[in-house]
C-alpha cells in the first residue's frame, strides 16, 4: 500500500525509472525532486557523482530522466549494524545452518532487503570460531563480491572468547580473518570472563592492522565504559560500540559522565531502536529499550542507529529498514525527525568510513527518493522508494493505495479503484 494521493513517478525517455542506468551509460537526471530544505530541483548524475543541481527544467541532457515530483530526495541511509549471516532464520528448527552456501544466500538476500529500503552500504557482524571457523566469514565475503555495484558490504569479524588459554585459538583466528578480508574487528566483551582484556585485545589488533573496531556491549557498567574509552582514544579509523541500552538504566549523572568519556575518546554509539540483536545473546525477557540518544548527543557523542536483527531468533519480525529505526527514534522523542534521519544517514556513513553525501554537485550519487514533502512525512509513510547507488537506480519499491467509490473520495480527489 502506498501514499496514494500523489502520482507514481513517470518513466523517462527512452528508459523507465525502474531500469538501472550503468555509470558508463551517460548522465541520468532526477527531475522535480523536493529537497529537505523545501527547494524543488533537477539533479544530474554521472560517473557515480552528482554533476549538477539546478532549478526544475534547467539541466539539459540527452540521457534518461526520472520524474520525482511528489518525492523527497535525500542522502541514502547506511546500515551500521546488521547480522546478515544469521538473518531470515527465525522459522528454522534448531540452530541456523552454517553451510557456506546457506550463509552466502542469506547474506545476499538480507543485504538486498536492506538495499530495497534505501541502505546502499551495510556493516554486518559475522561470528568466527567454534566449529565453523572462518567458513561463515568466507561466505559473507563472497556475497560482498556478488553484490558489487549494488551495495557496499563490510564484514566485522566477531570471535566469542579472546582472553586466557581458551581464547588463544580465537586470537589467531582474528588475525586470519583480517588477512581474509575482514576490515572491522568486533565481538562482545560482556560474554568474556575478562571484558576489559577482551576489548584491549581487539583494540591492539585493530591498531596493528589499521582496522576499525565495532563492539557489542550493553554498556551497563560505567567503570568498564570508562576503561574502554581510555583504551580507545585516538584509535583510527575509529571505534564504535552498541547497542548500549544499559546506559538508559543508569542514574542520569552517572550516564552523563560515561557519555562525556566516550565523547572525549571519539567513540561512536550505535543504538538499535528496534531492540537488541543476536550478538548479545540475551534472553528476550531481558531486552530493554534503546540507548539514551538525547543524553549521548548532548555530551557530544556521535550516535547512529542500526536495524540489528532481521527475522532471526533475536527479532523474528525485524525489517532491516533504516527509516524504521529513524521513525522509532523520532516517535520516542529521542531525536527530531531531521536528527533521526541524520542518525541513519550522515552519522551512519561517517561511522562506516564512507564519504559524506549531500545533494550538491561533486558529492557521491548515493541517494534515496522517498514519497513525502518533508522528512517527518517520509518517516511516517515511507512506502514508495527509489534507491540510487553509484549514480544508477539499483532498487525501486512502488506502492499504490486505492479507495472504493464514495462521496468522500470524490470530494478529496483520492485515487479510486478501477471499475471492473
Amino acid at each position: 500500500m502506498a501514499d496514494s494521493s500523489q502520482h507514481q513517478p513517470k518513466p523517462g525517455k527512452p528508459r523507465g525509472a525502474g531500469r538501472s542506468e550503468r555509470p558508463d551509460a551517460g548522465s541520468l537526471v532526477l527531475c522535480g525532486a523536493r529537497l529537505a530544505d523545501g527547494r524543488t530541483v533537477d539533479v544530474r548524475l554521472g560517473g557515480g557523482h552528482i554533476e549538477a543541481v539546478g532549478t526544475t527544467g534547467s539541466l539539459d541532457t540527452q540521457g534518461p530522466r526520472i520524474d520525482l515530483h511528489g518525492y523527497l530526495l535525500l542522502p541514502a541511509p547506511a546500515e551500521p549494524h546488521a547480522h546478515c549471516d544469521t538473518a531470515l532464520t527465525a522459522d528454522c528448527r534448531g540452530p541456523a545452518s552454517d553451510d557456506p552456501d546457506d550463509v552466502q544466500r542469506r547474506t545476499t538476500e538480507s543485504a538486498l532487503l536492506h538495499l530495497g529500503h534505501g541502505a546502499t552500504a551495510l556493516r554486518t557482524h559475522v561470528r568466527i570460531g567454534d566449529v565453523s571457523g572462518l567458513r561463515s566469514l568466507g561466505a559473507v565475503l563472497q556475497a560482498r563480491r556478488t553484490l558489487h555495484g549494488l551495495a557496499d558490504l563490510t564484514a566485522v569479524a566477531v570471535p566469542r572468547l579472546l582472553t586466557g588459554a581458551a581464547g588463544a585459538d580465537a586470537r589467531a583466528l582474528l588475525r586470519d580473518a583480517v588477512k581474509m578480508g575482514a576490515t572491522v574487528l568486533g565481538g562482545c566483551p560482556d560474554l568474556d570472563p575478562d571484558p576489559a582484556g577482551y576489548a584491549e585485545t581487539v583494540l591492539e589488533l585493530a591498531a596493528e592492522f589499521g582496522c576499525a573496531v565495532d563492539l557489542h556491549t550493553d554498556g551497563d557498567d560505567p567503570a568498564r565504559l570508562g576503561r574502554l574509552a581510555a583504551m580507545a582514544g585516538g584509535l583510527r579509523p575509529g571505534v564504535a560500540i552498541g547497542p548500549c541500552a544499559g546506559l538508559a538504566r543508569m542514574p542520569w549523572r552517572v550516564a552523563a559522565r560515561a557519555a562525556e568519556q566516550l565523547a572525549a575518546a571519539g567513540v561512536t554509539v550505535v543504538c538499535l531502536p528496534q531492540g537488541d540483536c543476536a550478538g548479545l545473546e540475551r534472553p528476550s525477557s531481558q531486552v530493554t529499550g534503546p540507548a539514551p540518544v538525547r543524553l549521548l548527543r548532548a555530551a557530544g557523542v556521535r550516535v547512529t542507529a542500526g536495524s540489528g536483527a532481521l527475522r532471526d531468533a533475536a527479532n523474528p519480525v525485524g525489517r532491516g529498514d533504516p527509516l524504521e529505526a529513524a521513525y522509532l527514534l523520532a516517535a520516542r522523542g529521542e531525536a527530531s525527525p531531521e536528527g533521526a534521519y541524520d542518525a541513519v544517514s550522515a552519522a551512519a556513513r561517517e561511522t562506516l568510513g564512507l564519504p559524506e553525501v549531500r545533494v550538491e554537485a561533486g558529492f557521491p550519487a548515493e541517494l534515496l527518493a522517498v514519497r513525502g514533502d518533508g522528512i517527518a512525512a517520509a518517516l511516517s509513510l515511507a512506502y514508495s522508494r527509489i534507491v540510487v547507488h553509484q549514480g544508477r537506480v539499483v532498487a525501486r519499491t512502488s506502492a499504490v493505495r486505492e479507495y472504493c467509490d464514495s462521496e468522500a473520495t470524490v470530494a478529496l480527489e483520492l485515487p479510486r479503484q478501477s471499475q471492473r
